[in-house]
């Protein structure tokens, strides 16, 4: 009897323990970086299945019920999954929303144009030049999504010191199609440093009791991608350019990395590259010396093997998002180091 009044005092005692909060990714990268931030706490959901498009994704019922019950969302933003904010809307009105395209300090940049890589193209084939003039007017309006480091775009170097306003800009459906934003940030290792203390701050304020460990989470996890960062600047610093890519993703990694990709064989993953695109293409490989044709674990038309061999160009594989990789704290810097790893065997002929 005198252990059980014992036991129960204790427990009448106890302050009561707050509940971590359920914690909903869009997709596997940003899944990654929260999952360093909440090691030892808990774990967050991936919404999106890895390797699957994010720019038309339908929900099973299982996704939808995971969102309804969501406390905390981070996503990348409606320039990338432009279908998920009213589906936030109306699933999950609750839970807090974070656009990582939205945090402070993002380094931002716009859809690339030109005829190799204009990613103005949709589903049923390549719309011509007249398109790309309509395009290009349009997009004068979002010139601002550079920032200063990018001012070698001389279209947009005029208003690189606009706010994070464009991203009001970029929330329009047609807009998107019409490529204001590069929506691929991650991709760039200096935009993950700056979420992960972000990541760690918006969760400190919805869990405080676990405040201390999100915080450290993320310093370490930022610090580690610093070394990372330095170690393939190094590595790739004299590893050639001149390569196509499937599609038009990788335009962070090169800023960052002073690589260089001369198109791409499709304006988007969901788009199948018309003729024209891939008779531009095949000129200007001729033209430039291109070494190195990148497809994508997902996808891979005929035309890769096709290209690849009338143009003499070696193959190589670049996995943007994660398709190939586990999903967890470690996707995030893999992914990093597998883009760096797939360009130096490619390119340097290893």
């Amino acid at each position: 009897m005198r252990h059980a009044l014992t036991a129960s005092l204790i427990a009448l005692a106890a302050p009561a323990v707050a509940e971590v909060p359920r914690v909903v990714t869009d997709i596997a990268p940003v899944h990654s970086l929260v999952a360093e931030v909440m090691e030892g706490v808990s774990t967050p959901d991936l919404l999106i299945e890895p390797g699957a498009s994010p720019h038309h994704y339908a929900l099973k019922p299982s996704e939808a019920q995971m969102l309804s019950e969501a406390d905390v969302v981070f996503w990348m933003g409606e320039a990338d999954s432009p279908w998920l904010g009213e589906t936030l809307e109306t699933l999950a009105p609750n839970a807090a929303s974070v656009e990582m395209l939205e945090v402070p300090e993002t380094i931002l940049l716009p859809v690339r144009k030109g005829e190799t890589f204009a990613a103005h193209d949709h589903g049923d084939g390549e719309h011509g030049h007249e398109d790309d003039d309509h395009d290009h007017d349009e997009d004068d309006d979002h010139a601002g999504h550079g920032h200063a480091d990018h001012a070698e775009d001389e279209d947009h170097a005029a208003h690189d010191g606009e706010d994070h306003a464009h991203a009001d800009e970029a929330h329009d459906h047609d807009d998107h199609a019409h490529g204001a934003v590069d929506p691929h940030a991650w991709l760039d290792p200096r935009n993950g440093q700056v979420w992960l203390r972000h990541i760690a701050e918006v969760l400190a304020e919805a869990d405080p009791a676990n405040a201390v460990a999100y915080r450290a989470n993320a310093e370490a996890a930022a610090e580690a991608l610093v070394m990372l960062d330095a170690t393939i600047a190094e590595r790739l610093d004299d590893t050639p350019g001149g390569f196509i890519t499937f599609h038009d993703a990788y335009q962070y990694f090169e800023n960052r990395f002073d690589m260089h990709a001369h198109g791409a064989l499709s304006a988007s993953d969901a788009v199948e590259p018309g003729p024209a695109r891939v008779a531009a293409l095949r000129d200007m490989v001729k033209r430039e010396g291109i070494r190195c044709l990148f497809t994508e674990p997902q996808f891979n038309p005929r035309q890769v093997a096709t290209l690849a061999e009338d143009l003499n160009l070696r193959t190589g594989t670049l996995d943007p998002i994660g398709a190939q990789l586990e999903p967890g704290p470690q996707l995030y810097p893999r992914l990093i180091t597998g883009i760096a790893d797939a360009l130096m065997v490619c390119l340097n002929g290893e």
